[in-house]
């Protein structure tokens, strides 16, 4: 790959697409791919709400979505548990780091694949933390998502990122080719 080259990052979960959205693939270091999703670039989501964790478990599919808000410049390794993503705002404002804890990402081609756990964490640019979406983390307990065993390994994993503080990543003062646009989804983007 080079940079530029559109991948996509997906949630996957008992073969259906959660959610996909296009980023470019801007570098790759010491086995850590760092791809870019930019404001305005098309994808599909499940969305949020009440009954979206009910909608996961059921398999219903991912609906049209339009990023926004956020530039986000992820950091993943293959295997692992967690992605780390660096947030701005659309004005390039720095907002923090979110360690996103999922199944360990796999790479199929241009196709990045995890399953997107609902347990996450943010980081504000002063360092400090909080968990995020403790609520929906046990609901996909209950609903059977995720086992109980697979729940204490997942809060393991945060519990071994916020030890570690991989942030500042030394990527914080990054920006994109500006000739760089947001992008379309590309047609097989449910291929599994």
């Amino acid at each position: 790959m080079k940079p530029g080259d559109l991948v996509l990052v997906r949630s996957v979960y008992k073969g259906k697409i959660r959610w996909c959205f296009p980023h470019r693939f801007v570098d790759e270091r010491d086995g850590c791919f760092l791809l870019y999703l930019q404001p305005g670039s098309r994808g599909v989501h499940m969305g949020h709400g009440a009954d979206y964790l009910v909608r996961w478990a059921a398999g219903d599919s991912a609906h049209d979505h339009v990023w926004h808000t956020h530039h986000v410049l992820w950091r993943t390794r293959l295997g692992e548990r967690h992605a780390l993503g660096l947030f701005w705002n659309e004005d390039w404002e720095f907002r923090g780091w979110y360690v996103n804890l999922q199944a360990p990402t796999e790479r199929h081609g241009n196709r990045f694949d995890s399953n997107d756990l609902a347990l996450d964490i943010t980081i504000e640019p002063d360092g400090s933390w909080d968990w995020k979406d403790e609520h929906e983390f046990a609901q996909t307990q209950e609903l059977g998502i995720l086992d109980a065993a697979g729940a204490i390994e997942l809060r393991a994993e945060g519990e071994r990122v916020i030890a570690a503080k991989p942030w500042p990543t030394g990527w914080e003062e990054w920006r994109p080719p500006p000739e760089w646009e947001p992008l379309p989804l590309p047609g097989d983007w449910h291929v599994v």
